[in-house]
């Protein structure tokens, strides 16, 4: 007779005589209990915080009132598949063993101890956010994600009057805004290439159309297929890319200027002063090259059956 703990358990001793299978309801959560028992124990700011086990710095920096402001833009909590990829570098802490390192993607280990607001950590934190503004249009007051976007949350936490290395005010350097799409509307000088879009699209609605491309500077949101607008991509609509966007650089085209504040004469277009793909504005029953093939093979299906 086996002595694993998990059969010595597979019957309630007080309940009925009757098989497991039979007493275990399905579709109830009073199934055994599968996972990991391993922890880890850490210290954060002189707190003792106790995780399981893949768990991060971060999920211990957040269980917690820190003495330090640790955002994480490139995290996500909604979703395990989608990041951290350590692309913005604001969520840097201390720790005794290895330094400073991203909280977002660092494992916990046990009897690692932390600091969120030791000097280098804090400053880490607040250069790398100050390079994001510096890349970003910061004319808030024209984008559809004014009031509702993750980087002007965290630079208003963050006490950001004026970033040190300056604002994206040259209009030359703007790329246009796509507006290809009757869906989804891309505005690449808003996004701070924190790769949520692309995993939202590749690992969880496993459709294969968003890429980043480029190195250094060039770095953007590209397509697979290589277009070079989002109606000439696969692209089947489904926006999540745009609900995981953490600024107004993906939104939906319905949502574009639903928080704008109205201005004579200053909108996000004139803001940015050029953009492609407006042939295809106002068309709501345009759909995109994969939508329309999708919906040609169920029409074939459906007459073939006929």
């Amino acid at each position: 007779m086996s002595t694993d703990p998990i059969w010595e358990n597979s019957r309630d001793t007080e309940g009925p005589d009757i098989p497991l299978n039979d007493y275990i309801e399905t579709g109830t959560a009073n199934d055994p209990d599968v996972g990991g028992v391993d922890r880890a124990t850490v210290t954060v700011d002189g707190e003792s915080i106790t995780v399981e086990e893949g768990d991060t710095l971060l999920d211990a920096v957040e269980q917690i009132d820190t003495d330090g402001y640790v955002p994480a833009l490139c995290s996500y909590d909604e979703d395990d598949r989608i990041g951290p990829r350590s692309e913005c570098r604001t969520c840097m802490v201390e720790t005794e063993e290895h330094g400073i390192v991203p909280s977002c993607s660092f494992p916990a280990e046990n009897g690692m101890v932390v600091r969120t607001d030791a000097e280098e950590a804090a400053n880490a934190r607040d250069v790398n956010l100050d390079l994001l503004l510096s890349n970003h249009n910061l004319r808030c007051t024209t984008c559809g994600k004014n009031g509702r976007c993750e980087l002007q949350d965290v630079s208003i936490e963050n006490d950001v009057v004026e970033p040190r290395y300056g604002v994206f005010d040259d209009r030359d350097e703007y790329e246009p805004i796509d507006e290809s799409s009757p869906f989804i509307q891309i505005d690449r000088n808003k996004c701070i290439l924190c790769n949520r879009c692309v995993e939202a699209c590749n690992d969880v609605q496993v459709e294969g159309v968003l890429r980043m491309e480029g190195h250094g500077d060039d770095t953007r949101i590209g397509f697979q297929n290589g277009a070079e607008t989002m109606m000439e991509s696969t692209c089947v609509s489904c926006g999540h890319c745009a609900t995981v966007c953490p600024t107004g650089s993906l939104v939906e085209q319905d949502m574009a200027d639903i928080a704008t504040i109205p201005a004579p004469g200053f909108n996000q277009h004139n803001s940015i002063g050029k953009a492609i793909g407006e042939d295809y504005e106002h068309q709501p029953r345009q759909m995109t090259p994969m939508k329309e093939e999708r919906k040609g093979r169920k029409g074939g299906a459906q007459s073939d059956d006929d």
